[in-house]
């Protein structure tokens, strides 16, 4: 198992079968830049046109169609001490009567410190002089390619993952993608400094990134991405109705208690009908995202 250190040099606004920027082999690591939703890199450079510059695609070897890749999502360490985010409300979370009296998009800049683990608005208006926010960085879009050739903007969410701006995809969460095609073909970025759920304003805090990631290649299927954490697993939909993200994202976790917990379909809706808990990711973008959540307590009573 390596360790490697890429620097990127071209990014991509599409999540499909592209040439690897970089071969790993299964249990290696990699630490890479991202650039942030604008692309914009470390320097406030624009290194590229958005939407969601993403880094890779990284070839997984022994990942073949029909395999789970798992990424470990070991650090995300901002590289500059800035970030930006828009205002108002986004209209797809609104009353329609609400929408008339919008006020106009404004981007907003903010100061990042990392010593201290905050984020604060540079020029906040005077009822926020004193609104000082956690710095809790999170990954916004990655996956792995899609099958038959497909090529799906870094705007949204498919199977394959992609823009999903779901807050568990932080450090010490363990991600897996259904593999398509060989090698997976995995990209990163978009990541935010901070992000309440849906992402309801458009963005995050947009900022660039050192990303730590390592890959293993799980011989299992899955159908649409899910997730671990210490605390729990979780599965993601991703689809426009918010319904029928919910329904992926159920239906993916009814999967996955009857293949590692022994749980057949009664029984799962015995558990699920008490402790599920459903998180909101993006409600901003093409294809809306829903987490299906289980604390792992109830899965040891199992």
């Amino acid at each position: 198992m390596a360790t490697h250190r890429f620097r990127p040099t071209r990014y991509h606004n599409v999540i499909g079968t592209a040439e690897p920027c970089l071969v790993v082999a299964d249990g290696d690591t990699v630490i890479t830049d991202t650039i942030d939703a604008s692309g914009l890199d470390a320097n406030e450079v624009q290194a590229m046109r958005g939407p969601n510059p993403m880094t890779g695609p990284f070839f997984i070897e022994g990942a073949e169609p029909g395999d789970t890749l798992a990424v470990d999502i070991i650090r995300l360490t901002p590289s500059r001490a800035t970030g930006w985010t828009y205002s108002p409300l986004a209209v797809t979370v609104l009353d329609p009567a609400a929408i008339m009296s919008r006020p106009e998009n404004q981007r907003a800049v903010w100061d990042i410190d990392a010593e201290a683990g905050t984020v604060r608005l540079r020029e906040p208006p005077t009822a926020l002089r004193n609104f000082v926010a956690p710095l809790q960085p999170m990954i916004g879009c990655f996956g792995v390619a899609p099958a038959i050739g497909q090529a799906l903007s870094t705007a949204t969410s498919a199977q394959n993952g992609g823009n999903m701006d779901y807050r568990l995809f932080a450090p010490g969460t363990t991600a897996w993608f259904p593999v398509a095609v060989p090698g997976a073909l995995f990209y990163l970025g978009d990541g935010h400094a901070c992000q309440g759920d849906g992402e309801i304003v458009g963005t995050g805090i947009e900022t660039s990134f050192e990303m730590e990631v390592a890959f293993r290649v799980l011989k299992r299927r899955i159908t649409w991405p899910r997730g671990e954490t210490a605390d729990d697993i979780f599965t993601i939909g991703n689809a426009r109705p918010l319904d029928q993200a919910l329904q992926h994202a159920t239906t993916e976790m009814l999967q996955w208690l009857s293949e590692d917990y022994g749980l057949d379909a009664r029984a799962a809706s015995h558990v699920m009908g008490q402790v599920v808990r459903y998180d909101i990711g993006n409600v901003f973008n093409p294809a809306y995202t829903v987490a299906c959540r289980i604390a792992k307590r109830w899965l040891h009573a199992t």
